[in-house]
């Protein structure tokens, strides 16, 4: 492979990139929107609960950060354990992220949703360590994502206490 194969912009597998990563965006919304003005709406929530309207957009950009951020890592890909582990923890987040809405609005398991929660804020520590191994802007790319899913977990622990 040229060096210019390996650092030019490569537009179908951005694309794959992004379409894996909000498609398990996309699918796990399908538990969470119907939920937002039943379910969800009857539980005691803390006083810095966000509007439902704030999730969403939120979440997109996660998604966007998340996808480049494995593309930029695909980039740098090569047949050693590194990345082979980089791959599977990327997508052992994803399966965290995705578990978390049905398990938190599709099943109404708020405490089950926290252990989740907190297997997914490990997991993505992990897959930003990795990630920069291979790409420092990756890395940095799944900050917000790390910080987001602090506050979510805070939120999912009040709400636990709250309604439990």
């Amino acid at each position: 492979m040229s060096a210019k194969t390996k650092n030019g912009f490569q537009i179908i597998p951005f694309i794959i990139s992004l379409f894996i990563t909000l498609a398990i965006g996309f699918v796990a919304s399908v538990f969470t929107r119907p939920q937002i003005a039943d379910w969800y709406a009857t539980l005691q929530k803390p006083s810095f609960n966000p509007p439902p309207w704030v999730f969403a957009p939120v979440w997109i950009i996660i998604y966007i950060l998340m996808a480049i951020a494995a593309y930029l890592v695909w980039k740098q890909r090569n047949s050693t354990i590194a990345y082979k582990t980089a791959v599977a923890i990327y997508f052992l987040q994803l399966l965290f992220n995705f578990l978390w809405s049905i398990v938190f609005f599709g099943m109404h398991e708020v405490f089950g949703a926290l252990v989740i929660i907190i297997l997914l804020w490990i997991s993505i520590g992990f897959n930003i360590a990795w990630f920069g191994r291979f790409s420092k802007v990756a890395a940095w790319l799944l900050v917000p994502y790390l910080l987001w899913v602090s506050f979510a977990s805070l939120l999912n622990i009040s709400i636990y206490l709250l309604n439990g």
